[in-house]
């Protein structure tokens, strides 16, 4: 019979990186609401949610006090602020983002941490593999972006998702409103294509930081790296899904190869 399977660290390579093939199967996962305050791995994913504190505690802020905040993103910040921030998060501190804080230096702390991270969020692997999707229209462009999306480590995925989520929260806020009573809200005016300007360059990179030509992005590849993120924010929700066909192959190879994972994965549910 197959042998019995209890951590991650029990199974072949091969079958964890199928494990991970479906870690995001599930839509109620995408929906903050429902796990607020819990710590508990996806459904199918032996690893937990793997997003920094640095990111989540920003986004969670920007969500709770910056989304009406006009040009957030774009205005200045404190750089002595936004330098103790940083030196908290390195330090390993819980650091607590309240009302306190300066919108404008948790944004330009959240910039920075995607500027300065050794690999970018999407690695350098895949820079060019994603900048040819902006030739793409249609079906064809969202599928090869899909594919490409699955190619991610966890961590890198996990975070990514937790970011593009939030992107397009600020970018639903970007027009102005009207509450119940009549009120206006002020939008912050950043829309998905302002977003995607700010952010694409700290996302998609070629380079490493501080690495001469880093900032010498040509027009093109400009003009590619702002689509591209565009679409990421707008279809993020179905982009980041695994369908019921991929499942049905994943799991049908699985029991191909490994069964012992199927036996897992059965324990687990």
């Amino acid at each position: 019979g197959a042998m019995s399977v209890d951590s991650i660290t029990d199974l072949s390579d091969n079958a964890s990186k199928l494990l991970e093939a479906l870690q995001l199967s599930h839509p109620h996962e995408l929906d903050p609401r429902r796990s607020r305050g819990k710590k508990k791995p996806l459904s199918l994913n032996p690893i937990s949610w793997q997003v920094p504190r640095v990111v989540d505690r920003c986004c969670t802020h920007l969500e709770t006090h910056g989304l009406q905040t006009v040009g957030i993103f774009r205005v200045g910040s404190s750089k002595k602020r936004v330098q103790q921030l940083r030196e908290e998060f390195d330090q390993g501190l819980d650091v607590f983002l309240d009302e306190h804080q300066s919108v404008h230096d948790v944004a330009a702390l959240l910039k920075e941490f995607l500027r300065d991270m050794p690999d970018s969020l999407i690695p350098r692997e895949l820079y060019g593999a994603f900048l040819s999707t902006a030739t793409m229209e249609g079906p064809a462009q969202l599928d090869t972006l899909q594919l490409l999306l699955f190619l991610l480590p966890p961590c890198h995925s996990d975070t990514l998702l937790r970011l593009l989520r939030f992107l397009g929260e600020v970018a639903r806020h970007a027009e102005r409103s009207w509450d119940p009573e009549g009120r206006e809200i002020p939008g912050n005016k950043m829309t998905i294509s302002n977003l995607a300007t700010v952010f694409g360059p700290n996302i998609l990179r070629k380079e490493k930081p501080g690495e001469k030509e880093a900032s010498a992005l040509n027009f093109e590849d400009s003009a590619a790296i702002i689509l591209v993120l565009q679409r990421l924010i707008e279809h993020h929700h179905s982009l980041f899904m695994v369908s019921p066909e991929m499942q049905c192959d994943v799991l049908r190879r699985l029991f191909q190869t490994d069964p012992d994972v199927i036996e897992y994965l059965l324990r687990r549910k």
